[in-house]
């Protein structure tokens, strides 16, 4: 389909223009009625879907973002901390909207499903209610080598029901790789990763991949394809699951995003995982890195099946506090650029609000994991740079202990941002900000041990 710069009106053509009797005219005829059964896909570029948003939102102008490819302009990143904290007092995570503290665990049930509405609502918006069903096909299961091990690998295909919109297809890939020698189902982390083919593009990272270090401690690995099922850019939002569920047609202000629809197809993975006997479904982690890593914490937090996650340089709509003018910034996430990954009703806070205007903020993302322990970890400024303000990120992970410790659970143990390479692992909170550029890899190691320390015991 041609792609306009404005919404697409397919229209039939009529037989008096198009010419060829009475043939063509029953054909448009048809081409009508089908018309009006399903509407067809709407067709927008982002920064036209974007000022469709404004417009709903009764906004004219938008903040720019920070631009990091122009160090010396007007809206170049911040990196000097002493202008870092405009907003200083962050939300309480511990204290309903009514002014109550919550001083119980059962109390705390009641303040996360208020925590998960705010966030619903203004920031990654609302999963549909009436979201597919996923149907799981094994396309392929056979024995392989990951470095020196045997290994079993298995592809699965989600076919999503696209019944009610058949103009939309949506498949979901995702691969699994076990010991061959397991006897026992094993421990499980699923990873957010482009396809293989992809990656084999880029020279590997010295040493063992992370699936040989899962696979060395006779654990599992897994990675879902998140474009499989919805495109990272604006101009996806009437295609894909997020399409799909709306029959083609734009989202409404607090429909979910493109963060939210990635974290759908994670958990319905973990349906399909589940139901694999070589996987032990109550042992089942989350890792992603970037874009992904803001995902797999917005995954984590979704879902309470997501046994342990690994959040890795997830800036600002991930692990690092929106009150923070460091690095990525929330105008930056409320741009034509990356509005998509969030619900239309976080573009107000690049407009007409302020950062401070948000219900809600990382820190209180990271206590709706809480009691199950989270991995959070990040890159040396020096080499991964600091667009993803890695001090942001550890200030919102210390902010999360409140909860964990009301849970009875451990935070971090401390509110100084130790040295890079030095681990803080002997809480449900972990964090470590490794000598490396933007990648988990020098991380992997520290995680796994991490892990280990949870009933993820190395297969007999």
């Amino acid at each position: 389909m041609k792609r306009f710069t404005n919404i697409v009106l397919l229209v039939p053509a009529l037989a008096s223009v198009i010419g060829g009797g009475a043939l063509v005219a029953e054909e448009a005829k048809a081409s009508v009625e089908q018309a009006g059964a399903q509407k067809p896909r709407v067709v927008l570029t982002a920064d036209h879907d974007h000022a469709r948003l404004m417009k709903l939102l009764g906004v004219t102008t938008m903040r720019p973002g920070a631009d990091p490819n122009k160090p010396n302009s007007p809206n170049a990143p911040n990196y000097d901390e002493a202008k870092s904290t405009p907003f200083p007092t962050l939300p309480e995570v511990l204290r309903f909207k009514d002014g109550r503290p919550v001083r119980t665990p059962l109390e705390w049930r009641q303040r996360r499903l208020e925590l998960l509405e705010d966030f619903d609502r203004e920031v990654y918006g609302r999963t549909p209610e009436n979201a597919p069903a996923v149907h799981w096909q094994k396309v392929d299961s056979k024995p392989e080598k990951m470095g020196a091990q045997d290994v079993i690998t298995t592809t699965y295909l989600g076919r999503v029901d696209n019944s009610a919109y058949p103009s939309i297809k949506v498949e979901i890939e995702m691969v699994l790789m076990t010991p061959a020698a397991a006897k026992d189902p094993v421990p499980v982390v699923l990873s957010y990763s482009f396809p293989r083919a992809m990656m084999s593009r880029f020279p590997k990272p010295p040493g063992p991949s992370w699936q040989e270090q899962m696979i060395a401690k006779g654990w599992g690995s897994a990675e879902i394809y998140p474009t499989s099922y919805q495109a990272d850019n604006g101009g996806g939002l009437t295609d894909g699951i997020i399409g799909l569920v709306n029959k083609g047609q734009p989202r409404k202000l607090d429909d979910w995003g493109t963060l939210k629809a990635w974290a759908w197809g994670a958990s319905r993975a973990l349906d399909c995982l589940e139901k694999e006997p070589r996987v032990n479904p109550r042992m089942v982690g989350i890792e992603g890195l970037s874009r992904y890593g803001k995902t797999a914490l917005v995954t984590m937090a979704y879902d309470e099946r997501f046994a342990i996650g690994f959040i890795g340089s997830s800036g600002c709509g991930g692990a690092k506090i929106h009150r923070r003018d460091f690095g990525e910034k929330v105008e930056n996430l409320a741009s034509a650029g990356e509005y998509h990954w969030m619900a239309g009703n976080y573009i107000k806070y690049g407009s007409s609000l302020t950062w401070n205007d948000l219900p809600v903020d990382a820190h209180e993302l990271i206590a709706l994991c809480a009691p199950r322990p989270v991995f959070v970890g990040g890159g040396a400024p020096n080499v991964e740079g600091q667009w993803v303000d890695q001090r942001g990120t550890f200030l919102a992970t210390v902010a999360a202990g409140p909860v964990y410790r009301l849970l009875g659970a451990k935070d971090l143990g401390t509110s100084t941002m130790p040295a890079i390479n030095v681990p803080l692992i002997s809480g449900d909170l972990a964090w470590r900000q490794h000598d490396g550029g933007h990648t988990n890899v020098p991380n992997w190691p520290t995680f796994l041990e991490f892990a280990s320390r949870y009933a993820w015991p190395a297969a007999k």
